[in-house]
């Protein structure tokens, strides 16, 4: 792993334009600009569409497995960002997992506060398995809010008695909304790219009159038991470090099979930054075999249930 790598890295992240706890439309303009500087490759297909009223985005890449999906939830504070936003890193996903990835266009706070983004998550997941998609043959994918929101999602389906996708991976989770973790202190130095205040201004649009302990909005604070194999990704220049440790040691505790991988001195979403860092690339290698390898698990089972 290339220390230069890093620094680059880190030092792009501090000079970036974007402000995440600034004004909403601006954050918005500049997220998406960011965001979609780099075309997507030209094997990459992106097609809009709609899941139980919910806007979506199918992205599709050669060779996948058309019966498998990836269900992704994009980062942005539950304020910017967009399924179309999102589609490089969803693209990079899809790729490596092998199988079309359905990005979710939640609503977005504050003009959609809680619990507008589960309920979108939940409807969009409902059509999909009223679709025919088996539950074993689905994955859930979530970065930054997309990945607090991916657990809140298991929880909620636990909640609405539908059945759990094969596995969740969760890249730098934003998991509390109250932004008490030692993180949001402790690494705030180091971190190039989030502030404890920018998440503050975005967690009162989000939460609007609802506590930052609802575990809907903070699954740092539910009750996980039940929920699929997780994979918790988080980089150790972050803020969000002490959500990820402490979203694995939740699921833990609840008797859920979870892997937690705490990679060193790098940032929030490093995952995104495969084609300039080598420990994105390891990272995605790592999402995709943890998600295979749970689909397979999933479908020998499914079948072994059939049989008997």
């Amino acid at each position: 792993m290339s220390g230069q790598q890093r620094r680059d890295l880190d030092e792009m992240l501090r000079h970036a334009p974007l402000d995440v706890g600034g004004d909403v439309a601006e954050a918005r303009a500049v997220f998406h600009g960011m965001m979609t500087s780099m075309p997507l490759p030209p094997d990459v297909t992106t097609t809009p569409g709609r899941l139980g009223g919910v806007p979506v985005v199918t992205v599709e890449t050669p060779g996948g497995d058309p019966s498998d999906v990836v269900l992704y939830f994009h980062g942005g504070a539950y304020a910017i960002g967009s399924a179309a936003d999102a589609a490089g890193l969803a693209a990079d996903v899809s790729r490596r997992v092998g199988a079309r990835a359905v990005c979710v266009d939640y609503r977005l706070a504050p003009e959609n506060p809680f619990p507008a983004a589960v309920e979108d998550a939940v409807a969009a997941y409902r059509a999909l398995l009223d679709q025919g998609v088996p539950a074993a043959r689905t994955a859930f994918v979530g970065e930054s809010a997309g990945g607090g929101l991916a657990v809140a999602t298991l929880v909620a389906l636990k909640e609405a008695g539908l059945p759990q996708p094969s596995s969740a991976a969760v890249f730098s989770p934003w998991a509390d909304l109250t932004v008490s973790g030692a993180g949001a202190t402790g690494k705030a130095a180091l971190d190039p790219a989030l502030t404890p205040q920018a998440l503050r201004t975005r967690a009162r649009d989000y939460l609007g009159t609802t506590p930052g302990t609802e575990p809907l909005v903070s699954p740092v604070f539910a009750d996980l038991t039940g929920l699929p194999p997780l994979l918790v990704q988080v980089g150790s220049h972050e803020i969000l470090l002490d959500d990820a440790v402490r979203l694995a040691a939740r699921a833990a505790a609840d008797d859920v099979r979870v892997d937690l991988q705490v990679w060193p001195q790098v940032p929030h979403v490093f995952q995104s930054f495969a084609v300039m860092l080598d420990e994105a690339d390891e990272a995605l290698e790592s999402a995709a075999a943890f998600t295979r390898a749970h689909w397979a698990a999933a479908r020998t089972s499914a079948e072994a249930a059939l049989s008997s």
